[in-house]
């Protein structure tokens, strides 16, 4: 048994669900397998120490932080680049959790706290995110810090206070997918479908297309929409195009209601996502029945 302090790297594949029900199941297990051995080797050359692979994930102890989330924000990159080849019909992602502290090495397994956080924050990322806390934070250089988006304190299962959470943005991580994996661009120029989301605010209006990237909303100066509400968070939520389909994501502390037309009960996110269709309106951080609300209004075009 042994004790020590490290940094604990948790990575999950998300994607696989539906890529046994493209693939099969026999196809789908080797892709899996070769994915996470493929993250292993990675983490493994960037300086870290194999623990063990996870269905589909793997667990790294790290003796340096930097090189921990340095190789977490490069997975993305490292599976489109040496995974190629890969069926159609679904996405792979990667969501990863970082935590450094005391832990116990026993049996070649490792518990403590900081393994049990590292898991919650993966569980708690959306594929192609990197969520650190503040043990892993406060190791970082202060330029690296600089480039994590504070995610506010949010709830981790298993512990008694919410926590500071970091969203690591080095690379675009939370933007990335695995495009060279599963080309969703080609299904739709073959279509050629028309599509666009439209959402408004007051005076303002961004149109968001297939092919533009991700827009951001919430009350920080780097967003794509910017809302200036005490509600709403400072990286609020994520809107982008996937697959044909637009998707909204919530990464906020006070959460988002999507009320589409004709439905009188809203769709209540709290870190989570749902897929845009239709129109309708969006209440960041307040609930729409609240006349206060920062509400935006949105219109999905797909037209064939």
């Amino acid at each position: 048994m042994k004790q020590s302090v490290r940094t604990v790297v948790f990575a999950d594949l998300t994607g696989s669900t539906g890529l046994f029900e493209t693939a099969g199941n026999v196809v789908a297990t080797r892709i899996i397998t070769r994915c996470t051995h493929t993250l292993g080797r990675h983490l493994v050359l960037a300086g870290g120490q194999l623990v063990k692979y996870l269905g589909d994930g793997v667990l790294v102890l790290f003796d340096n932080t930097l090189a921990a989330v340095e190789a977490a924000s490069r997975m993305q990159q490292v599976l489109a680049e040496q995974v190629p080849g890969l069926p159609q019909g679904g996405g792979l992602g990667i969501k990863t959790g970082v935590e450094r502290g005391p832990i116990v090495e026993h049996d070649g397994d490792c518990y403590g706290d900081a393994v049990n956080v590292a898991a919650r924050l993966s569980d708690r990322a959306q594929g192609g995110e990197t969520l650190i806390g503040e043990g892993a934070f406060d190791c970082l250089p202060e330029a690296q810090r600089l480039a994590c988006h504070s995610l506010d304190r949010i709830t981790i299962k298993g512990k008694a206070e919410p926590m500071p959470v970091w969203l690591v943005d080095w690379a675009r991580t939370a933007e990335s997918t695995v495009t060279a994996l599963f080309d969703f661009n080609q299904l739709i120029e073959g279509n050629h479908c028309v599509q666009r989301l439209d959402i408004r605010r007051m005076d303002q209006h961004v149109e968001l297309h297939p092919g533009d990237g991700p827009l951001i909303i919430g009350r920080g100066d780097s967003v794509g929409f910017a809302v200036d509400d005490q509600r709403v968070s400072r990286r609020h939520a994520r809107i982008e195009w996937t697959g044909g389909q637009c998707t909204f994501t919530d990464f906020s502390s006070n959460g988002s209601w999507v009320r589409f037309a004709g439905s009188a009960a809203p769709v209540i996110l709290r870190r989570d996502s749902c897929a845009l269709y239709g129109e309708g309106e969006i209440g960041l951080g307040a609930q729409l029945d609240d006349f206060t609300a920062p509400t935006l209004s949105f219109q999905v075009i797909d037209e064939a």
